[in-house]
């Protein structure tokens, strides 16, 4: 729950959101929980709209609300997000293997979509926000489909026919019939949903990546500017000169953005680095003067390599700890002393060191994680708040320099790199080996439908 100070703080939001002149409003100091009077949707009658403010692990401050209609007996409960517009969207995937999975919490926001992957996508569209879980959405999905069949049956038999399988699909999902696994995702521009993690997930069964929003999204949000007005003072912003083709190493460049955080104009300073014994890189640092939003990222340059790189450092001391270290972006970070693994795009492409890469994955979660356990939010299981104070114990020992640990980059672009202290002799701590990437690896690069030779004829057959 939230404590007493947070819903005193957002009784203001909590009165402008929904309260209206001649509305009857009560409120219970002990728990937060508000009362108002509103219309039925129903019976047009007057209801009670009951409101809670509570904190959900790894997520913000949430609005719980549920309606009652004593004349009409109609009643109806919804979520709604406490919290601003994230600067970022975020996209949840998560391979569900058991029934356990099945009942990990979900927060739909308004603007969310829910999508199934079985063998066609079916996707819940956004509507109203929801605190419920994996089989929940399922189940919300199978009934939408199926309730509306014997009316399709008779004014659009080739739709009833293609979804009676998918239909006989969820079905099995729902009733634990050899319907493992399948894989479902959550994608939400405003940042504000989630599925929730486990702390045993490894590999790809969980990933968590964030996404800048077009521009079109910021429309839809109603957070975008005037276009032309952003054009306009965009294009009065030194973009350099476009027949400059060639980038010198160490000069700043500065190009034109619109701001991710609050779509306003903003600048994306590029600087271009040489990386003894590894590649040229190039360094993006995105800063909005309107709103103070920042976020750096890493690029790496050349040929697609043929295989993958994986990079194994043994941390001994502080002095491993100040390593430069290079993780691009498809690049994924475990180590199993620590029980930390990053999926790649977690974290985006960062150039630091082996200190700040850790205090990264700290900041990130710790934010979400930490004040929810030390508030004891009634939603995280007991044993759950003990396997976090014991990962975050952990981690602090280990950006210290109390605790030796292992850590591993796989990359299957080879694009990442771990600073070598010995070079040109052989660092013992450091392990270098190639492997060959999988099928799965090759999709999700867009490896698989890449053509480099050949195109050209592809074209010209498509003129014809």
């Amino acid at each position: 729950m939230v404590d007493k100070s947070d819903n005193d703080a957002l009784e203001a939001q909590f009165e402008s959101q929904f309260q209206k002149p001649g509305d009857l409003v009560e409120r219970d100091d002990d728990t937060g929980l508000m009362q108002v009077e509103s219309l039925c949707m129903n019976c047009h009658k007057n209801g009670i709209t009951r409101l809670l403010l509570i904190r959900i692990p790894y997520i913000n401050d949430c609005i719980l609300e549920s309606f009652s209609c004593e004349h009409c007996n109609f009643s109806d409960n919804s979520i709604k997000s406490a919290g601003e517009i994230q600067q970022r969207g975020s996209k949840y995937t998560l391979v569900v293997e058991n029934e356990q999975d099945l009942s990990r919490q979900v927060v739909r926001s308004d603007y969310s979509s829910f999508t199934v992957h079985i063998t066609n996508d079916i996707e819940l569209p956004r509507g109203k926000g929801q605190l419920t879980n994996v089989e929940g959405v399922i189940q919300q999905i199978h009934e939408g489909l199926s309730g509306e069949q014997e009316l399709r049956k008779e004014q659009a038999p080739e739709l009833h026919d293609a979804l009676v399988p998918i239909i006989a699909r969820l079905k099995k999902i729902l009733d634990r019939d050899d319907a493992f696994p399948f894989t479902v995702s959550l994608d939400d521009p405003t940042g504000n949903s989630w599925i929730a993690p486990n702390t045993s997930d490894r590999g790809l069964k969980y990933k968590r990546q964030e996404y800048s929003r077009t521009h079109e999204q910021n429309e839809e949000l109603g957070i975008s500017n005037d276009a032309n007005a952003v054009a306009a003072e965009s294009s009065e912003m030194d973009a350099g000169n476009p027949d400059d083709l060639d980038i010198v190493d160490g000069q700043v460049y500065t190009l034109p953005a619109e701001c991710p955080g609050c779509a306003k104009p903003c600048e994306v300073r590029v600087k271009k680095i040489f990386i003894p014994h590894f590649k040229d890189v190039m360094i993006f640092a995105t800063h909005c003067s309107h709103c103070g939003f920042r976020s750096s990222d890493v690029k790496t340059g050349g040929e697609v390599p043929e295989k993958g790189k994986r990079i194994t450092l043994q941390v001994n001391s502080i002095v491993d700890l100040s390593r430069d270290i290079l993780k691009s972006d498809t690049c994924a970070l475990r180590s199993e002393e620590l029980d930390l693994s990053v999926e790649p795009g977690t974290l985006g492409g960062r150039f630091t060191t082996v200190e700040g890469i850790l205090t990264e994955v700290k900041d990130q979660l710790e934010g979400n994680v930490m004040d929810t356990v030390n508030d004891g939010g009634d939603s995280m299981p007991s044993d759950d708040k003990v396997k976090w104070e014991r990962f975050f114990d952990r981690l602090d020992q280990a950006i210290k320099g109390d605790l030796k640990f292992v850590i591993t980059l796989e990359d299957p672009m080879a694009n990442s790199y771990v600073q070598d202290l010995c070079s040109p002799a052989v660092d013992p701590q450091i392990t270098i080996e190639d492997y060959t990437r999988t099928a799965e690896e090759e999709d999700d690069l867009g490896l698989t439908d890449m053509k480099t030779e050949g195109y050209e004829q592809d074209e010209e057959k498509k003129g014809e």
